[in-house]
């Protein structure tokens, strides 16, 4: 892993101490099958199954930056599976933040919440979701006053309103849509700042089912 980091860091796509931290202490090989295990370390997409694949760790480091996740954030993961970003999340929120994780696929929900239960104290800051994630988390939303930020790790068609609106002033929302990572930052009177950063490939977002 620490080889992975290194060429990550080489690259200009770890930058921040903290994100370079968390990449250290959540293995990648901790989330990839058994059978693939060897590639784990290389920057590339690998399938988990179902169709879907864990994201190259160049373009989860990249995102990672864009969100910037801050210590006692909540923070929304969106399609996790195979939960390796989901830790990162938690490491990065420290003991007083929270990750709301959701993935719709029944096979992979389970998969993703087997992976982060190798990581103990982790895994407590971190609520499993196994549903669609068009609607978000309206109740949670309006327990913690709004989420300070939302990424999806599949390409997105169209944002659904309910992620914006569960966001507070402020909040960062990251997401793939048309080979572009864009990024939608929450300013007053639910007007958004929007971002886009160009060339990359994702998994489509299934929206239904």
């Amino acid at each position: 892993m620490d080889q992975l980091v290194k060429f990550l860091i080489s690259g200009g796509l770890l930058k921040d101490e903290r994100i370079i931290a968390a990449f250290r202490l959540v293995d990648r090989k901790d989330f990839v099958p058994r059978s693939i295990a060897s590639s784990a370390y290389f920057d590339e997409a690998l399938p988990i199954g179902e169709g879907q694949t864990i994201s190259e760790p160049g373009v989860v480091a990249f995102m990672l930056s864009l969100l910037a996740p801050r210590v006692g954030d909540c923070l929304v993961d969106i399609g996790y599976g195979s939960g390796w970003q989901t830790a990162l999340l938690a490491a990065l929120v420290g003991e007083r933040g929270k990750v709301y994780a959701m993935e719709r696929l029944d096979k992979l929900c389970e998969v993703g919440k087997e992976n982060v239960k190798k990581y103990k104290p982790l895994f407590p800051r971190i609520r499993f979701y196994c549903q669609n994630a068009k609607d978000g988390l309206p109740l949670e939303a309006k327990m913690v006053g709004g989420f300070d930020g939302l990424i999806a790790a599949a390409e997105v068609k169209e944002v659904p309103l309910a992620w914006r609106d569960q966001l507070k002033i402020g909040g960062r929302l990251i997401y793939p849509r048309r080979n572009s990572i864009y990024k939608e930052t929450k300013l007053k009177n639910n007007n958004f700042k929007v971002e886009i950063y160009q060339g990359f490939v994702f998994v489509p977002f299934l929206e239904r089912g």
